[in-house]
């Protein structure tokens, strides 16, 4: 029986980055290949190295709403509001703070254009927001929202697009598919030119991502549920990769549960769209994943959970013991590893 403390590693503050890489395709990358236990130590535009014509690369194209929002109620006190759910057109799920001042039918306004009102509060303590705008909603919170960015990143980011994948397309998401951050439109080319084909899913990323594993037994954790869709075009193409034996490549963990969350036991998926809890960990058998690029993630937490049922815990935990010797870079802005 897996227990949350076997997935523990140590980690020195000063290799959690920052900032992000300039540019985005200089990070480094540890590549291990599964079969072999070799490691290689690489630069990500060498990613080409290890691809081949007829593999199928899935990203996941969900965009980072500029979700952290300042307000101050009618007798003038501070509120931070993080907006880390759409339940409406104009109704949120959010985390607030200081949660005790946000009442039921309080209003916190935001902007001359922006205010919200609380109307009602969850089991687990996040406020029920109702917008109320001026204008598009969405346009008028790129003006006055910032980047959500993750807890341990303390520096602020200067260009807030570089917490977007360069395809982000689709609007709602609380945090951004880091694994995807290293690619660069001149590098997806290149990748395109050599015959690899790039498949968009969409899972909108909640802020349950950075929510720690607080059972002692990993199993009984409770999973964060995430909104994903996969189009009719994505499931072909994905299907006809299975059918003819070509490799299925994701690119980072929401990629993996957004495909694996629908995939048979053949490895086929259908298009759909949900919500999905899947919680992946040892000794999980994957269906339709072939290869893994993704970030290095926190000790402890369900994401090197879901590395670790991809590859293994031993493993797992001894490629990030190189990577702290080796002095890569953790986390969201930094450095990827590439499973084979």
């Amino acid at each position: 029986m897996l227990r949350t403390s076997d997935f523990y590693y140590d980690l020195p503050k000063d290799l959690i980055a920052q900032t992000p890489a300039e540019p985005r395709d200089s990070s480094r990358m540890l590549v291990y290949d599964r079969k072999t236990k070799k490691v290689e130590h690489r630069i990500f535009r060498d990613i080409c190295d290890y691809l081949k014509p007829g593999d199928v690369m899935v990203v996941n194209n969900t965009k980072v709403l500029p979700a952290r929002l300042y307000g101050k109620l009618p007798t003038g006190g501070a509120v931070e509001v993080l907006l880390h759910k759409r339940l409406d057109m104009d109704l949120w799920e959010t985390l607030a703070k200081p949660g005790r001042k946000c009442t039921v039918g309080k209003e916190i306004i935001v902007s001359d254009r922006l205010s919200m009102t609380v109307e009602g509060v969850t089991d687990s303590g996040e406020r029920i927001m109702r917008m109320h705008c001026d204008g598009v909603f969405e346009e008028v919170l790129d003006e006055v929202g910032s980047m959500p960015l993750p807890p341990y990143i303390k520096k602020k980011l200067e260009d807030k697009n570089r917490y977007q994948t360069v395809y982000a397309k689709r609007d709602g998401s609380a945090a951004a598919p880091t694994a995807g951050l290293h690619f660069t439109p001149e590098l997806l080319q290149k990748i395109r030119d050599m015959g690899v084909e790039i498949v968009e899913v969409m899972l909108h990323v909640g802020l349950g991502t950075f929510r720690p594993v607080k059972e002692e037994k990993i199993e009984e954790h409770k999973m964060h549920s995430e909104y994903y869709e996969i189009s009719e075009n994505a499931a072909e193409r994905i299907n006809a990769a299975k059918r003819e034996g070509r490799r299925v490549i994701a690119v980072g963990t929401t990629s993996v549960r957004t495909i694996e969350s629908v995939a048979d036991e053949k490895g086929f998926v259908k298009a759909c769209k949900g919500d999905t809890e899947i919680f992946i960990y040892p000794p999980y058998r994957f269906r339709c994943v072939d290869a893994l690029l993704t970030n290095f993630h926190l000790p402890e937490s369900t994401l090197i959970m879901l590395v670790s049922a991809f590859s293994s815990r031993e493993e797992v935990l001894d490629i990030y013991k190189i990577a702290v010797e080796n002095k890569y870079r953790f986390f969201s802005f930094g450095d990827c590893t590439l499973f084979l």
